[in-house]
């Protein structure tokens, strides 16, 4: 009798839930590169390369403890291309009695592997996730009976929990939450040259670099430069660089956006734990003892903390609890496709240009570039949600859907009519000029609100506000802007819409 454990590639963890307990004498580990997975949206080539060289690695490491591991690459001539025409051949090939796995991070492949045991004849067993802090149903009982699911007071339930930062009974400092103290703009100046922590590919990812640029000429991304950890060791080491080098000013530019300095002081760990090569509370223990330690403030470690054991931990909930068509949701009815500068970078916004650029070279950009450039964008644009949900799930390498779909469907666009944000987050040109040094170079006027050389986002700006008064008009943080947009009068608002759609011709959209 053989047993079948399918591990995924974002569940790289020695102690995944599927393995344990499991007699290594009688189980076959099946891992599988297979291109449905590599092609389901348009993935950058950096981010595919992080996922099957990390595979590759941990595959090894299991095979040093004990483990027998029946891997299929994705150059494999009789490859299937798909996980369930692997894991059925993989069934026949071992004479498995039984198969389990640790549940997918998505609805796509969740439903999938529901229709497995009957497709296969034999039983499928699909065990919780429980490298996540809180489970389908810690959240669900949090959730119940609330109108509004507003992830700060589930925060600080997750502190009361894990007692990070935690005085007792009280949160360290007196206040749970520092963000006010974090949105300082980026000074300027030199930042850490190698930051985050750089590790040049071994044999392993330098042979699936030459797989990926044969098996994916035209793909988006660069490929050169990857620097990315892709096992346990690199992933500690980026860790400990972090809260050793950038942690400390964390804190206060994190909101911060510089054309020349695309990482400022962020940690990008989230590839990291995203995959399973971290785990959450060992990374916000490694934050907390330098802060017990005195090496960084308070303001650095909570705001890092209540990005990974609150919004982290949040969004998966919210993702499970709306199911499979939450994705699909458009609350604002935006139809607008998808820009062609978002795959190419080539604009004359600076911001745009940087923001995707980086993308582009990196396969990376922080939370505010995402939600107050390209989302910000998109919203006043009118751009459908569900293709820049896509387009983000394909171009960042921490990008799962669990993750992604919930930040930008909820967050960045209000798509879901404010179940998980209690505003749409719509800016003008001059919160960007506030909060970062794109501006100055760019071939459109900040200061100027209409017209041909105006910034594009002063011009969409109130023309988003007008489409949308009649349903921001009882939010109470968008009220005052609609209050503002009436007291033009109908000629002005008639003029606003009248630029809004000279500027989006403009544009070519």
């Amino acid at each position: 009798m053989t047993d079948l454990v399918l591990i995924l590639g974002d569940q790289l963890t020695a102690g995944v839930s599927s393995l344990r307990g499991r007699d290594p004498a009688r189980t076959v580990v099946l891992m599988a590169e297979v291109m449905g997975e590599a092609t389901y949206v348009r993935h950058h080539r950096k981010k595919i390369v992080l996922v099957l060289a990390a595979m590759r690695h941990f595959a090894a490491g299991l095979t040093a403890a004990g483990w027998r591991v029946d891997f299929i690459r994705l150059d494999d001539r009789d490859n299937t291309g798909t996980l369930g025409g692997e894991l059925e051949r993989a069934v026949r090939r071992h004479g498995a009695s039984a198969v389990y796995l640790t549940e997918p991070g998505e609805w796509r492949l969740k439903l999938e592997a529901d229709g497995w045991a009957a497709a296969l004849g034999v039983p499928v067993t699909v065990v919780e996730d429980d490298r996540f802090l809180a489970s389908h149903a810690d959240f669900e009982a949090w959730a119940e009976g609330r109108k509004a699911l507003r992830m700060e007071f589930f925060y600080r339930e997750m502190r009361r929990r894990t007692g990070l930062l935690m005085e007792g009974e009280a949160p360290a400092g007196g206040r749970w939450n520092y963000d006010a103290e974090n949105r300082a703009p980026p000074a300027g100046g030199p930042f850490l040259p190698e930051q985050p922590l750089r590790h040049d590919p071994d044999a392993v990812t330098r042979e699936v670099l030459e797989l990926v640029a044969k098996r994916f000429p035209e793909g988006f991304g660069r490929l050169d430069d990857f620097r990315f950890a892709v096992t346990r060791e690199q992933a500690l080491a980026s860790l400990a660089h972090f809260v050793d080098a950038a942690l400390p000013g964390f804190g206060d530019d994190q909101d911060g956006m510089l054309a020349a300095s695309p990482y400022l002081h962020h940690a990008v760990l989230s590839p990291y734990l995203n995959i399973g090569l971290l785990e959450p509370l060992e990374v916000c223990g490694a934050v907390e003892a330098a802060w017990r330690a005195g090496k960084v403030p308070l303001n650095a470690a909570e705001g890092f903390i209540r990005q990974v054991i609150g919004w982290r931990e949040y969004v998966r909930g919210v993702y499970w609890r709306e199911g499979p068509s939450y994705v699909l949701r458009n609350a604002l009815e935006a139809r607008r496709p998808l820009p062609e500068f978002y795959w190419t970078g080539k604009t004359d916004m600076a911001c745009m240009k940087a923001a995707i650029g980086q993308t582009l070279d990196l396969a990376y950009a922080h939370h505010i570039q995402r939600l107050m450039v390209t989302g910000n964008f998109a919203l006043l644009a009118g751009v459908d949600p569900h293709a820049l949900h896509e387009w983000y799930l394909g171009v960042y390498a921490d990008a799962f859907e669990w993750v992604e779909a919930p930040n930008t469907i909820g967050m960045s666009q209000y798509a879901d009519g404010g179940l998980l944000g209690s505003k749409p987050y719509a800016a003008s040109g001059s919160y960007i000029h506030r909060m970062s040094d794109y501006c100055g170079g760019c071939a459109y006027d900040v200061k100027v609100r209409s017209g041909p050389g105006a910034c594009p986002f002063n011009r969409l700006y109130w023309d988003f506000i007008d489409r949308h008064a009649a349903r921001f008009a009882s939010n109470p943080r968008m009220a005052q802007s609609v209050r503002t947009l009436e007291r033009m009068g109908e000629d002005r608002r008639r003029e606003l819409r009248a630029d809004a759609a000279a500027c989006l011709a403009e544009l070519g959209l």
